[in-house]
């Protein structure tokens, strides 16, 4: 097992002022990976020194100045993908391939995403007698989730680099060793000392130090709606921006005309990948009252090609959730939803066959669930689907919008307009239509529960920026 002990603050590996330490484990061995430092307050208040130190001369740099090392970090993780996946496989479980497509892949498609927008993004403008800047907010808390650990890093320190921010990382305890891997590459791409700081720690500990840290002027979180709440009300307390992207139960909803089975099986591949352990998962099925048992049937046959398996085995479509407390949790939202009355399709809350062995949950889906169960309420995060009838459109719009969150969506239909048509009605951040395809360029994020602000694209730029107006 390897022990790390530092810290990346000020642009080196510093020893961390913590003694704790935090376990890493293979979710589908049960092993510990490695060990990194439980940082706590002093590493964070050190790390967040260094950003402000490096906030005002980062902040007055060029977009060309900014580009260089931005480019060199995007070219680290591209020359880096096998290394990314293969540690992304070893501490979330997610299999080679998916982490490979995307886990690894994703993430360099945002990055540079970035590079033509800070290229051509106009920081300045003229509004009648007045030159509105567009400024940097600051020294930036970013906090990231274990999911697409990656993802969320790039997601908001890249963007935030590019504004000309300062940032101070704190990822999921869960995942630390591939934002390691990131903070060596940007370390490698020569960004200015105390540009990019990393501070590896548990969440109630370094999470909140950093969260309500004074010399802190943004955090941007994503992670659960609970946490986002206690996030938002420190950050509050402080006067603090925030941009939170939270939970979700999106709904995937099939109108009458649309191809039912294509629409079914894209579905059950939305849930399923990433072991369901993705916020914007379509884990709500919607479908008409005519088509229901058809549909039900369809998604026990495509349930059938998630076997739940090694995740270093290319063969793999489903492996481990992340931890044991995970497993619990995904298997107690299983056996809740049969004591309500939901019928079991396929899965259970049993361990899989042969798979005694690492946090394996089945794949599962659940029919006869109806909009008041819990688990038609609440995200399980887990490879769980559950498939709800409706009557018409105004009933199935009512179900589709009735829950606490507004993630994602998705909209099946004849044709795109009306599929559309019915999207627009639909209290939700982004909608695929018919099967639209991931856009890193469009902004990612939700409404109520859901979150506050943007990530990606030109408004994730400027969730990272601030006006400011001269008068002439």
């Amino acid at each position: 097992m390897q022990r790390y002990t530092d810290q990346y603050i000020g642009g080196a590996w510093r020893p961390s002022l913590a003694s704790a330490s935090v376990t890493v484990v293979d979710p589908a061995t049960e092993l510990a990976l490695a060990s990194v430092p439980a940082g706590g307050a002093p590493d964070v208040d050190a790390a967040v020194g260094a950003a402000r130190a490096a906030a005002r001369s980062w902040a007055a740099t060029t977009r060309e100045q900014r580009l260089v090392p931005l480019t060199r970090l995007r070219d680290g993780l591209a020359a880096r993908q096998q290394e990314i996946a293969e540690t992304i496989t070893a501490e979330l479980g997610c299999p080679i391939g998916f982490a490979t497509a995307v886990q690894a892949a994703v993430p360099l498609a945002v990055a540079d995403s970035y590079l033509g927008i800070l290229a051509g993004y106009a920081f300045e403008e003229r509004v009648g007698n007045s030159t509105v800047l567009a400024e940097p907010a600051g020294v930036v808390a970013a906090i990231t989730p274990w999911n697409y650990p990656l993802h969320q890093i790039v997601a908001k320190v890249v963007p935030a680099l590019a504004a000309g921010c300062t940032v101070v990382l704190k990822p999921a305890e869960d995942t630390p060793l591939v934002a390691r891997l990131f903070a060596r590459i940007v370390d490698e791409a020569g960004f200015p000392a105390g540009v990019f700081n990393l501070v590896t720690g548990l969440g109630p500990v370094a999470g909140a130090a950093l969260a309500e840290h004074p010399q802190v002027d943004l955090v941007s979180f994503t992670g659960s709606t609970a946490v986002g709440r206690e996030i938002a009300a420190a950050a509050g307390r402080g006067i603090k921006r925030v941009a939170l992207e939270l939970g979700g139960k999106s709904a995937n909803v099939v109108l009458p005309g649309a191809d039912l089975a294509r629409a079914v099986n894209v579905n059950v591949g939305n849930v399923f990948n990433n072991s369901g352990q993705t916020c914007s998962a379509w884990t709500r099925l919607l479908v008409h009252e005519e088509q229901y048992e058809e549909a039900v049937a369809l998604a026990a046959e495509a349930a059938g090609k998630y076997v739940p398996g090694d995740p270093a085995s290319p063969r793999t479509r489903i492996g481990p959730v992340v931890s044991a407390r995970q497993r619990e949790r995904v298997r107690g939202y299983i056996t809740g939803a049969l004591a309500e009355g939901a019928r079991l399709v396929v899965g259970g809350a049993d361990a899989p066959e042969g798979l005694d062995q690492g946090f394996y949950v089945r794949p599962t889906v659940l029919a006869d669930v109806t909009p008041e169960m819990t688990v038609a309420q609440e995200e399980v995060f887990g490879p769980v689907l559950s498939i709800l009838r409706y009557r018409d459109e105004e009933h199935a719009l009512e179900i589709a919008n009735g829950t606490a969150y507004g993630l994602a969506g998705g909209v099946w239909a004849g044709d795109d307009a009306s599929a559309a048509a019915f999207a627009r009605r639909m209290d939700t951040g982004q909608v695929d239509i018919n099967g639209g395809r991931f856009n890193p360029l469009a902004p990612f994020g939700g409404f109520k529960g859901s979150g506050v602000g943007r990530e990606l694209g030109r408004h994730g730029l400027e969730e990272f920026l601030q006006p400011k107006s001269l008068q002439f």
